[in-house]
């Protein structure tokens, strides 16, 4: 399957206002051909009271897979991590049947464009601060699971009318001192991409960690929707080559937010996960003091969870989000 490729538009008022941020470059290499991002969907079912409308938005010479529940405001916007997509919050969006929702696909996942990698953090940032201004959110509660509580912070520092408050599942938001390592992701480009169905891939992984501590039904959103058609198979809606960049692109200095971290003048909840074994990807990437950095930071340290907090435990994520919520509107 092949992505497509784009051209950046010029910097913006806020990569001025927010120097740590640079575009991700989107042209791809010589010699490599452009790449199209595929659109179709899996026609399979995914347990909701209601059903969501995919909008494509076009920002920054890309196309932005938006889902959107209808509801009431004020909106809650989702942010996913890296490899996943929108539809991985559909057990959390689930506890709040009458709210208006929207959850935005990162470039290169789900039914967003993809360019050729690198893929650096600053990038996720512009696109969001574009995709939501296209939308004309505003005053929204922003979720942001790892990568997506990375970008949710950045924004709401950049543009601080988008949200009224913050729920930061374990961010990729590493202690200062981490920033400028490098990290080998090698194992990542070895990933399985091809799949018969949705169905194989979630009988694959189901009883295999880290899988196996996730709610089925979370398993079964992320197979369902994590997964684009191509020549009579499947593959993944996030390639393993721009996942493995994403990672080695999260140490970068750029990535790093403390200088930005004082302008949040949000409510933040920042849920951290404690689990401490040696499963990949599974130990907390969150700063233990980024809480305490937030000028209106509270820090939820969740002892039994895993980095994969809102696959373990969506109730958790949505108990949080409904007390920032009551507070926010009060």
């Amino acid at each position: 399957m092949q992505r497509d490729s784009g051209s950046d538009a010029q910097a913006d008022n806020q990569s001025a206002a927010l120097p740590f941020l640079r575009p991700a470059p989107l042209d791809p290499p010589p010699g490599v051909p452009p790449r199209r991002a595929c659109a179709k969907i899996p026609k399979v079912p995914i347990p909701q009271t209601r059903s969501p409308e995919l909008r494509q938005i076009a920002a920054r010479g890309l196309q932005f897979a938006v889902w959107e529940w209808p509801g009431e405001d004020p909106p809650l916007l989702f942010a996913h991590a890296t490899s996943f997509h929108g539809r991985c919050w559909d057990p959390v969006i689930g506890e709040f049947p009458g709210r208006r929702c929207v959850a935005i696909e990162a470039r290169g996942h789900g039914r967003s464009s993809k360019p050729e990698p690198p893929y650096h953090w600053g990038g996720f940032v512009l696109d969001m601060l574009a995709v939501t201004e296209g939308l004309g959110l505003e005053g929204a509660i922003g979720i942001g699971h790892s990568m997506g509580g990375h970008t949710v912070t950045a924004v709401a520092a950049a543009r601080p009318n988008a949200f009224r408050g913050l729920v930061l599942v374990d961010p990729t938001m590493w202690p200062p001192e981490a920033y400028g390592a490098a990290m080998d992701v090698a194992f990542v480009r070895k990933r399985r991409a091809r799949w018969s169905s949705p169905d194989q891939m979630f009988d694959h992984f189901r009883h295999r960690p880290p899988f196996e501590h996730w709610k089925p039904e979370m398993l079964r959103a992320y197979c369902d929707f994590g997964l684009l058609p191509d020549a009579g198979e499947f593959v993944l809606a996030c390639p393993p080559d721009i996942e493995a960049s994403i990672y080695e692109c999260s140490k970068e200095p750029e990535a790093n937010l403390q200088d930005v971290i004082p302008a949040v003048t949000q409510p933040v909840t920042v849920l951290r996960a404690g689990y401490a074994g040696e499963r990949r990807f599974s130990t907390s990437p969150t700063d233990p003091l980024l809480a305490s950095r937030l000028p209106r930071g509270r820090d939820v340290l969740l002892a039994e969870r895993s980095h994969f907090i809102p696959m373990e435990a969506p109730e958790v994520v949505a108990r949080h989000i409904r007390e920032l919520l009551r507070s926010a509107e009060a």
